[in-house]
C-alpha cells in the first residue's frame, strides 16, 4: 500500500507540476517563442498551449521601459521578460547633441514607433533589439543632421523624418522589426545661437514694418496724386465745356444782333423806296458817322485826319441824306414823279 500511495503521489505531482508548467496561456498580441532542449521549437499563438514543463522552456528577451521617480526625473530600465508584445511601441530617446553641417552644437530629442513584425528574427538575429535600435536610431540621426545646415535643421523636420525612418526601416527589416515612425520632438540650440537667432527676427521683423510702412506711404502718394490728376482733369473739363457754352451763346447773340439789324435795314430800305442804299452801305455810314463822332468827342482834339477815300465815305453820307429827309416831302416827290 504505500508503494502505491508513492506512486500515486508521484503521478499527482508530475500532473500538477504539468498543470502548472506545461499550460500557458498567451495574451492577445502577444506571443512567446518556446525552445526544446535549447533549439527553437515553436512560436505560441494567443490563447491556451500546452508545453512539456522539462522539455520546452520559454526563452526570454529584453524589454525597455522607463520609470518616473518621486523628483518628476525618468529613467530608462531594461529588464528581461517572456513575453513578446507585437504591438506598437514607443521609444522616447532622451536629448542628445548633435553637429550640423555648419558646425553649430544642438541638442535634439526623438521618439520612435516601431512594430515587432518576426518575433522570431527579433529572438535570435539581435541580442537586446531595444537597445540596438536605439543606439542604431541615435547613430543615424547624428548623420541625417551632419549633412545639412543649421537653418535647414530648424525648417527640414519632415526631412529628417523621412530620411530616419528609411535608414532604420531598411537597416531593422532582418531583425524582424518595422519601424513606423520617426518624430523629431525637440531642437535645441546652443544659447549663443539663440541669442544671434532672437537678433535676427528682431531686425526682420523691423525692416518687414518699414517696407509694409514704405509701400503703405507709397501707396497713399500715388492714390493722392491720382486724386489730384482726376480734380484736375475734371475741372479743366469743366472749364472747356463753360468756354464751349459761352463761345456758343456769343455766337448765337451775334448771330442774333446781326439777323436783328438785317430785318431792320431791310424794313428801313422798304420804307424809304430806294432801291440804291444797299445794306451794306447803310451799314458802312454808319460805323463811319459814330467814329467821327468819337475822333472829335474830346476837348483837346485839334486836328482830325481824314482817310484818302473819304469821298466815298461822304458819297454814303449823302445817300444818308435823302433818308433821313422830311418824310412829308419824300412823298410829295414820290407823288409828282408818278403823276409825271
Amino acid at each position: 500500500m504505500i508503494g502505491l500511495y508513492i506512486i500515486v503521489g508521484i503521478v499527482a505531482l508530475v500532473v500538477l507540476l504539468f498543470i502548472v508548467k506545461g499550460l500557458m496561456i498567451v495574451s492577445q498580441s502577444e506571443t512567446q517563442i518556446v525552445e526544446r532542449l535549447g533549439k527553437y521549437h515553436r512560436t505560441l499563438p494567443s490563447g491556451i498551449n500546452i508545453i512539456w514543463p522539462i522539455l520546452d522552456r520559454p526563452r526570454e528577451m529584453y524589454y525597455r521601459y522607463v520609470v518616473t521617480d518621486v523628483s518628476g526625473r525618468q529613467y530608462v530600465r531594461t529588464r528581461l521578460t517572456k513575453k513578446i508584445d507585437l504591438r506598437e511601441q514607443l521609444i522616447d530617446f532622451p536629448p542628445q547633441s548633435v553637429i550640423t553641417k555648419d558646425n553649430v552644437m544642438t541638442s535634439i530629442n526623438a521618439i520612435l514607433y516601431y512594430q515587432i513584425m518576426d518575433p522570431v528574427k527579433a529572438m535570435y538575429e539581435i541580442a537586446n533589439l531595444p537597445d540596438a535600435i536605439e543606439k542604431l536610431t541615435q547613430t543615424t540621426l547624428r548623420n541625417v543632421i551632419g549633412e545639412l545646415e543649421f537653418d535647414e535643421t530648424l525648417t527640414s523636420r519632415d526631412t529628417i523624418n523621412t530620411k530616419l525612418r528609411d535608414v532604420l526601416d531598411d537597416a531593422t527589416n532582418k531583425w524582424g522589426v518595422k519601424v513606423n515612425r520617426v518624430e523629431v520632438q525637440d531642437i535645441t540650440p546652443p544659447a549663443s545661437v539663440k541669442d544671434a537667432m532672437e537678433q535676427q527676427m528682431q531686425a526682420e521683423r523691423e525692416k518687414r514694418a518699414k517696407i509694409l510702412r514704405a509701400q503703405g506711404e507709397k501707396e497713399a502718394a500715388i492714390l493722392k496724386s491720382e486724386g489730384e490728376k482726376t480734380s484736375k482733369i475734371n475741372q479743366a473739363d469743366a472749364e472747356k465745356q463753360t468756354n464751349i457754352l459761352l463761345a456758343e451763346g456769343e455766337a448765337a447773340a451775334k448771330i442774333a444782333v446781326a439777323n436783328a439789324e438785317a430785318e431792320a435795314i431791310a424794313k428801313v430800305a422798304a420804307a424809304i423806296g430806294n432801291s440804291d442804299i444797299s445794306p451794306a452801305n447803310y451799314m458802312l455810314a454808319e460805323k463811319y458817322i459814330r467814329t467821327l463822332e468819337g475822333m472829335t468827342a474830346g476837348p483837346d482834339t485839334r486836328t482830325v485826319y481824314m482817310p484818302y477815300d473819304a469821298s466815298a465815305m461822304l458819297s454814303s453820307i449823302g445817300s444818308l441824306k435823302e433818308l433821313f429827309k422830311d418824310p412829308s416831302s419824300a412823298t410829295k416827290s414820290a407823288g409828282k414823279a408818278a403823276g409825271k
